[in-house]
């Protein structure tokens, strides 16, 4: 998380003093078409923006994709501003960190929300059929894996353990990237892992099961993670950005309202098989942010010390 916030605060630097990136404005084809790349993580929360991709969203806008993956938000952010990629898929979290870092993003569109019910959220905390772990106040003390350390896994992690009694101080969180966390759980190298679908799946497949639906206890149908851009862009190509930010939300309506369509397109940038994504529990696309559920997340991040000591101030990045 070090070299991660050490990145971000050279960013922030950069672009104070005027010698950042070029913007990362994407190429625009003799045809007028913007040729942008988005950088996202192959899990199920980005189903929308190759649905959408697939649907003519995007080229109806005169937008031609390109998708790259990064192992989470955090190490996205990093990739919009230096011009890496035009936009980027992220964690409100991280978003909120980079805020405090004075990182010049902002928000486009939403992501990918919670759908509010334990026991059907496409996030939780989850361990092997054996462990002596039971309910969230039993995760105190242990090993829990999370894909990147210092964000919204673990403070949301944290706050299911205060709901349910337990100290989280003494929580140790092990960072991976989501893929590789069945086999952490079921090998023992965590005693728990924050999983999202298609992982969380993957787990509960081969007998784990579920002990805390963080995302819920977080906050009510929280949001998980938004769309966002650099600054830059936004300000020298706003057009794009309003065309992107329609796409998407057009993207997630439509696989809001069409489930079955979703999990197919699952099968086109992911290796999960077709009897797994029939099984998998999808999350919620809708297309307004919950600004109240961004404020939790930064009260917890402050509460956790996920922001150094400094305050974010959720306004800055919002749409």
């Amino acid at each position: 998380m070090r070299r991660i916030v050490a990145g971000l605060t050279a960013l922030a630097l950069a672009a104070g003093a005027g010698c950042g990136s070029s913007g990362g404005g994407g190429t625009t084809t003799e045809n007028g078409i913007d040729q942008v790349k988005v950088g996202v993580i192959p899990i199920v929360d980005v189903a929308p923006i190759y649905l959408g991709q697939q649907k003519g969203f995007f080229a109806g806008r005169k937008i031609e994709l390109t998708m790259e993956s990064g192992q989470g938000g955090a190490a996205i952010v990093p990739g919009v501003v230096s011009g890496q990629f035009q936009f980027g898929f992220s964690n409100i979290t991280s978003l909120l960190v980079a805020q405090t870092k004075n990182v010049p993003v902002t928000i486009v569109a939403n992501g990918v929300a919670s759908t509010g019910e334990a026991g059907k959220d496409f996030g939780g905390v989850a361990v092997r059929k054996d462990s002596p772990i039971t309910k969230p106040a039993d995760l105190a003390g242990k090993k829990i894996a999370v894909n990147t350390l210092k964000n919204i896994g673990d403070t949301t992690v944290r706050e299911s353990v205060r709901k349910a009694g337990g100290d989280p101080s003494g929580i140790s969180f092990v960072e991976m990237p989501f893929a590789t966390m069945p086999a952490a759980v079921e090998q023992g190298q965590v005693d728990a892992a924050w999983a999202v679908e298609p992982s969380l799946s993957a787990i509960t497949g081969a007998g784990g099961r579920v002990v805390a639906w963080n995302y819920v206890d977080a906050a009510p149908d929280l949001t998980v993670a938004a769309y966002f851009t650099s600054a830059k862009l936004a300000g020298e190509n706003s057009d794009l950005v309003k065309r992107f930010g329609e796409a998407i939300t057009e993207s997630l309506t439509y696989a809001d309202a069409h489930p079955d369509e979703v999990r197919a397109v699952l099968g086109t940038y992911t290796k999960i098989e077709e009897k797994a994504r029939a099984a998998l529990t999808l999350p919620k696309w809708p297309a307004e942010i919950n600004t109240a559920s961004v404020d939790t997340l930064a009260k917890l991040g402050v509460q956790d010390g996920i922001f150094d000591g400094a305050t974010p101030d959720p306004a800055k990045i919002l749409p």
